[in-house]
């Protein structure tokens, strides 16, 4: 028993990297959820401009790891993580500090590039300091990690955000990740050797694999659907609330509900479907998603029954906005506890034989699409149908927000576009497979 118990210990390097991972997500999450809040009210660029500037940020947060952990590889994950949470410090300090157009666009490219440095580092460490048998437990650990800064972090967002201004989330984030810089400096020591992993050569190879392999690329393409509407717990939905709902409102606490129902359905509804075909599983996430941006589109029937606030049997009463809000939100979460568990599983079996590896390091591309995609759109349809007060008159506000609720049918029209398409891409696959099988007896 005594030496299960001491197969099952952690490394200090083990709990410093997740430790720090904590601390940086608290930062991001709260960071940004009020992203395009910050860059339109602080910083003074409209709609259009701050959802181009904030999707082309996400983008390449996704897109760059393969690259920069290949330069972690190179360089060792100790100097690598102090470099990352230095440039993090800069970058969200100056974002508090000088909120100027010149100034901003700069310091998101110091925050993009620092922060895309960071999955690569903590993921390789977790690998690297646990076992066969402590893996899983380790990696459960890290995602538990996740949630929990990415809870807190947007927790905190609100109160900062509401008394203190826009600036100050910024600051939060900079004090965040500077609490990181320090743990790491005095108590994380190197557990690879500098050099090791792949070459920024090879890892562009790969990529351009990925962008050549018709079977592979479409099933990124189609899985962005989901995530566009994902996304729009940042590009959208703060803005909509605040401006429907008064400055009151809390996007930050709504958009918690989505990692609190994946906590707490995720490893059921993953069991419930462990016998299903990963395809069939997915396709369930996929059509509820535009059932979720229809639920929010009917905050505006609930209003016309209710009036401006729901009672709840006199213990509280909400917004008919927040509380759709919220009814969509849980049904966003229930989807992704049918996708995200399944997705790489089914990523990795159209990926060729022997070359999984090599492809998964890019299956994340669809959030790299569907960042660009989601926040340029909603830049649009906020302009369109929810725009920025302070580009009304006093007669425009009365009737500003009438159609605001518009936004959620296109969104729910991309997702059942995109279910159908994952269906058709499942059948399409599933009669090629089987005719290779036969050519090959």
């Amino acid at each position: 028993m005594a030496e299960k118990a001491l197969k099952q210990k952690f490394s200090r390097e083990f709990w410093v990297a997740n430790t720090v991972e904590l601390f940086e997500r608290a930062a991001y999450f709260a960071f940004f959820i009020a992203v395009t809040l910050y860059l339109t009210k602080s910083v003074g660029f409209n709609d259009i401009w701050a959802a181009w500037i904030g999707g082309v940020f996400a983008a390449g947060l996704y897109f760059l790891p393969p690259f920069t952990g290949a330069i972690a590889d190179k360089i060792g994950f100790r100097k690598a993580l102090m470099l990352s949470f230095g440039l993090l410090t800069i970058g969200y300090f100056t974002l508090g500090v000088f909120p100027y157009k010149a100034i901003v666009i700069p310091a998101l490219a110091i925050i993009m590039f620092g922060g895309s440095f960071i999955k690569s580092i903590i993921t390789g460490t977790i690998a690297k300091t646990t076992t066969t048998e402590t893996r899983a437990k380790g990696y459960s650990i890290f995602y538990g990690m996740v949630n929990v800064g990415a809870f807190l972090g947007k927790t905190f967002a609100f109160p900062l955000r509401l008394y203190l201004g826009l600036e100050m989330i910024n600051l939060y984030a900079a004090l965040m990740t500077l609490t990181a810089l320090v743990v790491v400096y005095f108590f994380f020591k190197n557990i690879d050797k500098a050099g090791e992993g792949r070459k920024l050569k090879e890892v562009w190879n790969s990529f351009i694999k990925i962008v050549l392999n018709v079977r592979l690329i479409t099933l990124i393409l189609i899985v962005t659907g989901f995530w566009v509407i994902q996304h729009q717990l940042y590009a959208t939905m703060p803005k909509y609330v605040l401006r429907t709902v008064g400055n009151t409102a809390s996007p930050e606490w709504i958009a918690n509900v989505n990692p609190f129902v994946v906590i707490l359905f995720v490893v059921w509804i993953t069991n419930v479907m462990r016998k299903v075909k990963a395809v069939y599983s997915m396709s369930v996430g996929m059509f509820i998603m535009p059932l979720s941006a229809l639920c929010m589109a009917s905050s505006y029937f609930l209003e016309s029954l209710t009036g401006n606030s729901v009672n709840f049997f006199g213990v509280f009463s909400a917004h008919p906005i927040t509380i759709m809000l919220i009814i969509g939100i849980v049904f966003q979460g229930l989807a992704e506890c049918f996708i995200s568990p399944r997705y790489l599983e089914f990523f990795s079996l159209q990926a060729p034989k022997g070359e999984e590896g090599l492809y998964l390091g890019f299956s994340h591309l669809h959030s790299f699409l569907s960042s660009l995609i989601g926040f340029g759109i909603s830049g649009y349809l906020l302009t369109a149908y929810c725009p920025d007060p302070a580009t009304l008159t006093p007669d425009q506000l009365p009737t500003a927000y009438n159609k605001a609720y518009y936004i959620w049918f296109y969104f729910a029209g991309i997702g059942l576009i995109s279910a159908f398409a994952l269906l058709i891409y499942g059948k399409v696959t599933d009669y090629y497979d089987r005719k290779r099988s036969l050519a090959e007896i």
